[in-house]
């Protein structure tokens, strides 16, 4: 079997170095992180356009761990028309962009994007996640016909809530991965 292909896609402000997704680039060296051109006040056609470029550079379709943000990057992307495809996506933390604790300053990314999205997908979200309601989390997984896990009060499952290296979220990414890619 291929060792899994794994881009990564932090959120808003990017993933820092205590990030789960930080850990696991460090540990598996041939998965890496989309760039951004702007990490503080994104657009959400400019991200999509960079998500895009960065799946079409890939040798075969790769799956997306995605966070926070970036999860709703994905449900756009999958909307965009793209002609690229993708084996999956590990979407965990899906800040909920219309509710009204989530921080100001993106654009184009509300309303949240409902739509099936045309590829396997996990949904992993916590009780206690100050961005997303537990039930929004679920109603995203459900309208995107995701699985979903739920890991319990885990805030926002990054690494100011103690999800450095995270080996139980990176056994659940290399599960998705052995189960849609080549």
């Amino acid at each position: 079997m291929m060792s899994p292909l794994v881009l990564t896609l932090a959120g808003l402000w990017n993933s820092g170095p205590q990030h789960w997704q930080t850990h696991w680039e460090a540990r598996h060296p041939q998965w890496s992180r989309v760039p951004h051109g702007e990490w503080q006040t994104p657009d959400k056609d400019e991200w999509v356009a960079e998500l895009d470029r960065a799946i079409a550079a890939c040798e075969r379709p790769p799956v997306l761990a995605a966070h926070s943000l970036a999860c709703t990057l994905v449900a756009h992307w999958a909307a965009s028309g793209s002609p690229h495809k993708i084996a999956g996506a590990f979407l965990v933390a899906p800040s909920d962009v219309e509710a009204p604790s989530y921080p100001a300053g993106t654009t184009g990314f509300a309303p949240m994007p409902l739509q099936a999205l045309p590829f396997p997908s996990l949904v992993v979200a916590s009780g206690d996640d100050p961005y997303v309601s537990f039930a929004r989390a679920r109603a995203f997984a459900a309208a995107w016909g995701s699985d979903f896990t739920m890991i319990g009060d885990a805030g926002h499952i990054n690494g100011d809530a103690g999800y450095g290296p995270w080996p139980d979220g990176e056994q659940l990414l290399l599960d998705l991965c052995a189960a849609h890619q080549p």
